[in-house]
């Protein structure tokens, strides 16, 4: 059994930085309550991890290339761990949030390093064995990641959510001390900085001016000036990954109609998918007064859906072309989130069981053959590149929902209260602002299926290219997991 410790450390890791993505929301009430916090700060405590992640995994993947990938993980553990002792200890919103982005460098270190660890620890049949554990760890931390907030909230207060990441942390890295193997890295060349800086840059300029916009509104300097910051540094970023010797993302791979597809489309599944549902812990528990454990376990419905058909469907979908059950997957995303609709002032939390369960099945159908389509639609030395840029996209989108959404519910439910006579309901404002986000998160899944139905096609045959099914020959950090995928809303 002692071949199987690299892969518990390796598991240990991507289960504790994928739980935190979704372990928080539930936790939002409270912590608001406890540190006198503003709905903007609210969303700056959820959206920052996703941000750094998003941000930085390109960057910290080329990093780990060259300093080598087990050190890169070791230092995003140290990190990660001290991170989540002091949002244990945060004694305001602005400590908590800065600890959190701390907690979302040292998780994209992780995130990064994960597969490159597993491909270079096993070979052959163990290697499949590795990747389909961690695959299956990985997408278990969806489930739960809300059950396990509540839980922890419940008994021993938001802190602990927090506090529970260090003596994981800590048997994670003396596993990784003890027995995890790993070299110095191969790759040469100067790493992209200008790249890295243009790209964290503009992501953070724009989920700063849509946060932003909820409480200043779109025409104050503080949000045009970082949305136009944004617009700026997206064009640095393609004018130096155009120049870079060793770009972070090479801009020819957007010229792939199956690849751009498929990017764009993981950003909006993962928009139109999760990120509303930061809004709904907080309408379940301050609108409908249920516990954190309850909140948590009312929007399961939609992780334990992905992942059933996930399983269920993982060999036949293989035989479709691609372009039908990830557009089928991401129709039924729209649809299903549309279905939330259904909340009024009167709702309890079953009015959302068949918007979850659609969207759920949505979730399970598109995102197995995502990523494995991407890999198969590029040459195989462009494979880790793909793997960064599809995952990237997906973080973005979860960060960019966060905020977007978070802007309307809170214009919603300003100009309902405005028109209200007398004491608005708090009930019939909370189902306004959250039919708007249920109409625009829906509206672009809707979207991201017809651009995947339109633009993706069966990958032809590209010699050297990736293939479903070769999890053990991918290249490091390259091979994807299904249930990572349905997993990974950060």
């Amino acid at each position: 059994m002692r071949k199987w410790i690299p892969l518990a450390a390796i598991c240990l890791g991507a289960f504790m930085l994928l739980v935190d993505v979704s372990i928080v929301n539930v936790a939002l009430p409270k912590m608001s309550v406890d540190l006198h916090s503003s709905f903007t700060s609210l969303q700056w405590v959820v959206d920052i991890y996703a941000l750094t992640l998003a941000a930085l995994l390109m960057a910290l993947g080329s990093l780990g290339d060259r300093l080598g990938h087990r050190r890169l993980y070791l230092g995003g553990l140290v990190l990660f761990a001290v991170a989540s002792l002091t949002c244990a200890l945060a004694p305001d919103a602005a400590t908590l949030i800065a600890s959190r982005a701390a907690q979302g460098i040292g998780g994209a270190a992780m995130m990064t390093s994960t597969t490159a660890l597993l491909n270079g620890a096993y070979q052959g049949r163990d290697r499949g064995t590795a990747f389909a554990v961690w695959g299956a760890v990985n997408g278990a931390a969806a489930a739960v990641g809300p059950v396990l907030g509540g839980l922890l909230t419940d008994q021993f207060g938001w802190r602990a959510i927090f506090m529970v990441n260090v003596p994981v942390a800590v048997l994670a890295l003396a596993m990784t001390l003890g027995y995890l193997k790993g070299g110095s890295g191969v790759a040469r060349g100067r790493i992209d900085l200008a790249g890295a800086l243009s790209f964290t840059v503009f992501a953070g300029s724009l989920v700063y001016g849509l946060i932003e916009s909820g409480d200043k509104g779109w025409g104050s300097v503080q949000v045009l000036g970082p949305l136009a910051l944004g617009v700026l540094a997206l064009v640095v970023f393609a004018v130096a990954e155009l120049r870079a010797g060793h770009p972070l993302l090479d801009l020819a791979l957007l010229r792939n109609r199956t690849f751009l597809g498929l990017t764009v489309g993981g950003l909006l599944l993962n928009a139109a998918a999760f990120a509303q549902l930061t809004y709904v812990s907080i309408w379940l528990q301050q609108a409908l007064d249920l516990t954190p454990l309850n909140a948590g376990l009312a929007v399961c419905p939609l992780a334990l859906a992905s992942f059933a058909v996930s399983l269920a469907t993982g060999k036949a979908v293989h035989r479709l072309a691609p372009q039908l059950p990830i557009g089928v997957g991401l129709l039924l995303i729209g649809g299903g989130t549309l279905l939330l609709g259904l909340v009024s002032a009167g709702s309890n939390w079953t009015a959302l069981l068949p918007g979850l369960l659609v969207s759920g099945v949505g979730v399970g159908l598109a995102t197995p053959q995502l990523m494995s389509t991407a890999l198969a639609s590029v040459p195989r030395e462009r494979a880790g590149m793909a793997s960064g840029a599809v995952n990237t996209g997906r973080q973005l989108g979860y960060a960019l929902g966060i905020a977007l959404l978070g802007t309307v519910f809170q214009d919603r439910v300003r100009q309902f209260t405005g028109h209200a006579a007398g004491r608005p309901d708090l009930h019939a404002a909370f189902a306004a602002g959250l039919d708007r986000v249920f109409l625009v998160a829906g509206c672009a899944g809707l979207v991201a299926g017809v651009l995947v139905l339109a633009l993706v096609r069966r990958p032809a045959p590209v010699p050297g290219a990736w293939a479903p099914g070769q999890a053990a020959a991918a290249p490091a950090d390259a091979a994807p997991a299904v249930a990572a995928a349905t997993a990974a809303k950060a």
